[in-house]
């Protein structure tokens, strides 16, 4: 056997046994990785199954795309505010602290982490709003980031192939809803591949996404998503003099704290001391309150404010618009349309066999960036970039 073929069995045989020594019994252990597809056995493959993941995630062309995707304020001329690419670095590096601690997997955690924004539309929430309203109307189920994540990273990437992830990975994945106030999160444990599909398939026909992970290290990405960006889109709109932060309610100001750094070492701290030794993540009840109260003044005083939800009617034109043309595209056969010049060419047939107009036309427009879904809109419905709010 070539030295280095050995070199690198030796290694995986050493974190396998590393995981046995410091992983608790609640973790989920990378042998138990499960894939649509069997891989072929490398001699020389030294990563164990959610490390696996993870590289790919960060490899893939959409995570690329993260660095222009709107987290909650677009159009406006300040590099201070998060972007996408900074939000699930954020939730990266939460949810993994959180994991030491419960001795859970950080490799699973990192993969889903990473991966779990990946389907987010162009200008965030909002845009994810817009294109539902369409894909509904055409036929294409109700539009939900958590599950277009996993159609560009299971059926999308490497030209319609896939990158084959695992179950674990995948799951976690699509129940990642950090919007959800959750007070604790019991992993729904033993779900199959067969019952995720049936999952994505009853998330799709439906408004709301609101499924429980299978995992532990699910449940604390779910949780880290809230963590990590509760307090960062407080302090981006007291940035923008959008909220003051004298007017973070009491509660939250007592047991959260008033600065970010603060409300995530707190929430971090607490859901640790929770959850240690238990079947569950989960709050305290004072501070899962508070984050109620936190998440519901965010609600009203940001994510809802007139303010900088005036330049969206144009957004929602657009929208309108791209999708309607790349639709008669598709429809005519128009090969010089850019959505058979920058997305369907080099395309694996399956997925063209296997996805209406409707749903590639979805596709296309939910990898968008910002800046490219604006360059892609005529001229009179661009908006035009603000200093401030």
């Amino acid at each position: 056997m070539n030295d280095n073929f050995k070199k690198a069995r030796e290694l995986k045989d050493f974190l396998t046994l590393q995981e046995k020594e410091n992983l608790g019994d609640l973790a989920c252990f990378s042998h138990t990785a499960q894939r649509r597809r069997a891989e072929p056995k490398a001699k020389n493959e030294y990563r164990q199954a959610f490390s696996t993941d993870a590289d790919r995630i960060l490899y893939s062309m959409a995570f690329t795309r993260y660095i222009d995707k709107t987290q909650v304020f677009s159009l406006i001329k300040n590099d201070h505010l998060t972007h996408r690419v900074l939000h699930v670095q954020l939730v990266s590096r939460v949810a993994r602290t959180i994991g030491r601690y419960l001795e859970l997997n950080q490799d699973l955690i990192e993969a889903a982490s990473l991966g779990h924004d990946i389907g987010h539309a162009p200008f965030g929430h909002d845009g994810e709003l817009f294109l539902s309203k369409l894909t509904h109307k055409h036929g294409a189920g109700y539009f939900h980031h958590n599950l277009q994540s996993i159609q560009f990273l299971d059926r999308i990437e490497k030209n319609g192939k896939g990158w084959n992830l695992s179950l674990q990975t995948m799951d976690a994945i699509v129940c990642h809803n950090g919007e959800v106030h959750s007070k604790k999160l019991i992993p729904k444990r033993d779900r199959s591949l067969e019952d995720f599909d049936t999952m994505v398939r009853t998330i799709k026909a439906g408004p709301r996404c609101d499924e429980i992970p299978m995992t532990m290290e699910g449940c604390v990405v779910r949780m880290a998503d809230t963590i990590s960006y509760i307090g960062r889109d407080l302090e981006d709109a007291i940035r923008l003099g959008i909220v003051a932060r004298d007017k973070i309610p009491g509660d939250c100001k007592k047991i959260l704290g008033r600065t970010n750094g603060t409300i995530v070492f707190n929430l971090v701290t607490d859901l640790i001391h929770n959850s240690l030794g238990n079947p569950f993540i989960g709050f305290s009840d004072p501070v899962s309150q508070a984050l109620k109260s936190l998440k519901e003044f965010n609600y009203r005083y940001i994510y809802k404010n007139p303010a900088i939800k005036k330049h969206l009617s144009s957004i929602e034109e657009i929208f309108k618009h791209l999708f309607e043309t790349y639709l008669s595209s598709l429809e005519k056969g128009q090969q010089s349309s850019d959505i058979f010049k920058n997305f369907l060419n080099g395309m694996d047939q399956s997925y063209i066999k296997d996805h209406t107009h409707a749903e590639i036309v979805r596709d296309f427009i939910s990898g968008m960036t910002d800046s490219y879904f604006i360059r892609q809109a005529p001229d009179h419905l661009k908006p035009e970039y603000i200093d401030n709010v």
